[in-house]
C-alpha cells in the first residue's frame, strides 16, 4: 500500500482533538512511520475500503489511525485514538 497524499476534513480534525486528544499532525506521523496496516471493513464506495493503521508518532505515542484508502493513493483519515493495551502488545511483537 502506497500512501502518497493524506487528507483530513476540518470536522474530523476537530473530532480527533476533542474526543480522542489526538492531533492531525500525530495521526499523520503514525501513518508515515512504517506502521502495521490491516483491513478493517468494506467501504461504502467500491474500492474505498477502511483500514486500521498501528503506528508511532515522533514523540513515541502509539496510535491507531483509521482511514479510507482511495484508488488514487489518497488517504482520508476518519478517526484516530491511543492504542489499547492489547493492540500495543500485538504491535510491539511484530
Amino acid at each position: 500500500m502506497q500512501i502518497e497524499s493524506i487528507v483530513c476534513p476540518e470536522y474530523v480534525e476537530a473530532k480527533l482533538e476533542a474526543k480522542h486528544g489526538v492531533t492531525y499532525r500525530e495521526a499523520r506521523q503514525a501513518l508515515l512511520s512504517r506502521p502495521r496496516i490491516r483491513f478493517a471493513e468494506n467501504g461504502r464506495t467500491e474500492g474505498e475500503d477502511v483500514y486500521a493503521c498501528f503506528g508511532q508518532t515522533l514523540g513515541g505515542r502509539c496510535l491507531a489511525v483509521f482511514f479510507i484508502y482511495k484508488p488514487t493513493s489518497k488517504t482520508a483519515i476518519i478517526s484516530a485514538r491511543e492504542m489499547s493495551e492489547r493492540e500495543r502488545k500485538t504491535y510491539g511483537r511484530k
